[in-house]
């Protein structure tokens, strides 16, 4: 895999490069670390609107009709983001045409000019995208286990936000908002493709010179703190049942969390995984069934979810409860530990054919962590996990009163499920 470059200019901006001579095409990814992890309540959901409206138009390019066709008339695939803690804008294309896509990013991320009649058209898009995710439970269920783990604090709340947030916001709280994350300390410029470093400051000096440098804005710390089980059943006529069933874990900075992920491995990565034969080939309830550790700045989460045949769900549940629980008692054998580290490594591998899969994989990292790891130094740490170390692991994280539990289908109350959310 090719090196990664870091420069970091005096006003705190940062720019990774990743030249890759024998690659025809080019991405060219801004990320900025806020997300709605550093929304106050009144404007929750203000960074996925403002990356909406970014798009809306810029001095040079004043409709969001200029900016598309010039990207489509330049081939590229291009889109935003906006998570918990970080936004990202990117364009993919082709490399001999590098200069202009870094362009339009840059102007887009630098210029936009919120014309506040887009503002009020973009509401009613908003809107219906917050409809489009409440109509589908497999995505909306994750919503309502962000409420079970976190409550009433930012790493709970909707990314796009409430409704009548969006219904009420102003230009005004763009302006403001933009003008207090969207500075040069909290801006990371990533590319990857075939260029030089050379090519690539030259770019960023041309058009990042003037980017403010004030300093960057700190989240509040979230609050986590559980005693018993926390279960939230959300009544919906459904032909399956979605739920999302976890604990918290720890911050992406603890040296644990390799353990966990391949605790997760065992679980639920491919289709000789564990959950997988046990809920589809073996009692035919399910198609999907994921687990995985999510980490963040200050928490973590690890969780199961599955879309499950509606009678059989607590029957599902203490299942799922039955494979975490034998975890604790047995070590993984190695040729299952070494089947899972060979199925993480290679999809990894995989995961990272393309210029925007490299600039996403390095580009999370430095804006989150501060570091760049090499695919070859995240293999010695998947390597280095033991089936002890995974024991040791479930031990810690599988306790009853930190069972979580976040679920849509057609149940009235959460009665049902309280007695089998225990190990």
């Amino acid at each position: 895999m090719q090196k990664a470059i870091k420069k970091t200019y005096k006003n705190g901006l940062r720019v990774i490069t990743v030249p890759m001579k024998d690659n025809p095409t080019v991405t060219v990814l801004v990320l900025v670390g806020t997300g709605s992890d550093y929304e106050p309540k009144e404007i929750n959901g203000i960074s996925h609107f403002l990356e909406h409206m970014c798009f809306k138009g810029t001095v040079k390019r004043p409709t969001s009709q200029v900016i598309s066709h010039e990207l489509d008339s330049l081939g590229c695939q291009y889109n935003a983001f906006t998570g918990h803690e970080m936004t990202g804008y990117y364009a993919k294309g082709d490399a001999k045409n590098f200069k202009q896509i870094f362009d339009i990013v840059s102007d887009i991320y630098l210029n936009s000019t919120f014309p506040e009649k887009e503002m009020e058209k973009e509401k009613g898009v908003i809107i219906e995208e917050i409809n489009m995710y409440e109509d589908m439970p497999q995505q909306h269920v994750q919503d309502l286990f962000s409420q079970v783990l976190y409550g009433d604090q930012p790493a709970g709340w909707n990314i796009a936000g409430p409704k009548e947030n969006i219904k009420k916001m102003v230009r005004d709280n763009f302006v403001k908002y933009k003008g207090s994350h969207y500075v040069a300390s909290n801006t990371l410029i990533v590319v990857s493709g075939n260029i030089t470093n050379d090519d690539v400051y030259k770019e960023v000096n041309k058009y990042f010179k003037d980017i403010k440098s004030t300093g960057k804005i700190k989240k509040v710390k979230t609050k986590v703190s559980q005693t018993n089980p926390n279960i939230l059943v959300k009544y919906k006529e459904t032909d399956q049942t979605h739920f999302v069933l976890g604990v918290h874990t720890f911050s992406l900075f603890d040296k644990r969390n390799m353990a966990i992920s391949l605790l997760g491995g065992v679980l639920g990565a491919g289709m000789s995984s564990r959950l997988f034969n046990k809920l589809r080939e073996e009692m035919g309830v399910a198609y999907y069934v994921r687990a995985y550790n999510d980490t963040s700045l200050d928490h973590g989460e690890f969780q199961i979810s599955a879309g499950v045949n509606n009678a059989r769900t607590e029957e599902v549940i203490k299942e799922i409860l039955k494979e975490c629980n034998l975890l604790m008692i047995e070590k993984v054998s190695e040729k299952e530990l070494n089947k899972v580290k060979s199925f993480l490594i290679g999809n990894m591998k995989m995961s990272l054919e393309a210029t925007d899969d490299i600039t996403n994989f390095y580009g999370g990292q430095e804006l989150m962590k501060g570091e760049i790891k090499t695919l070859e130094e995240k293999i010695k740490e998947i390597n280095k996990v033991t089936a002890l170390d995974i024991q040791k692991m479930a031990k810690v994280i599988f306790k009853s009163k930190n069972l979580n539990l976040a679920l849509i289908g057609p149940f009235k109350d959460n009665a049902k499920f309280k007695d089998i959310l225990t190990f």
